[in-house]
């Protein structure tokens, strides 16, 4: 099973970008380095040794949350049982902190946000691709739409959980990400696994029309 901490995760350089997983996700990319020196127990000093600018920090967190959702994300819908997926859902606490960095970095926005969400999409193609090599996964005429449809769906998801708690109706995923989750499998897993195993349409008229008159102008 894969675990939120890589291999070299008691290392200085490894305490410190967890660190600025969570302080960013709670507080922003705005955040000072000693705030995040101060969370990672070392000196700002010390974290400009290992990674020569906040830019070049943030740059690492990136890419270790988006490592680490695909790896979990490849291996849940390839190897594990469903009682081993659930298992990890009723976890939330061990994948908190990325889903608060995730959150902070759309609504962040900006070209680093944009080319963020298009790393997820590219992750989430490869890793449907290795499901459906698996079997446990039904292939699409479109992979890459597949992908970019069920990225966006997530990154809605995030969005309205942070809008419902600014109005009050809920728990932030920036604040309290562990508890967001929690919410948000209450009230959308149900749904979202009927549709993902079921379907919603009762036929296939809609989509054989649109693949006819798509066939006979691939214009949208």
């Amino acid at each position: 099973m894969v675990n939120v901490r890589s291999a070299d995760d008691l290392t200085t350089r490894a305490r410190i970008r967890d660190a600025a997983v969570v302080r960013f996700g709670r507080d922003g990319f705005r955040v000072g380095l000693r705030a995040i020196a101060s969370d990672a127990g070392v000196s700002p000093g010390l974290v400009i040794h290992h990674f020569g600018s906040k830019e070049r920090l943030r740059g690492e967190c990136d890419a270790h949350v988006r490592r680490t959702i695909r790896e979990v994300k490849a291996e849940a819908i390839t190897q594990w049982s469903p009682g081993q997926i659930l298992g990890e859902m009723s976890n939330a606490a061990e994948y908190a902190p990325l889903v608060g960095y995730v959150v902070r970095c759309l609504l962040d926005g900006g070209a680093l946000a944009a080319e963020f969400v298009e790393g997820m999409v590219a992750d989430a193609a490869a890793y449907l691709e290795e499901a459906v090599d698996a079997g446990t996964v039904r292939p699409s005429s479109d992979p890459p739409g597949r992908a970019r449809y069920l990225i966006a769906t997530t990154v809605g998801m995030l969005v309205i959980a942070q809008l419902e708690a600014d109005a009050g109706r809920g728990v932030s995923p920036t604040v309290d990400p562990a508890g967001a989750l929690g919410q948000m499998w209450q009230t959308v897993l149900l749904p979202g696994l009927e549709m993902m195993t079921d379907g919603l349409l009762t036929s296939s008229d809609l989509l054989d029309e649109y693949r006819t008159a798509m066939a006979g102008d691939p214009s949208p």
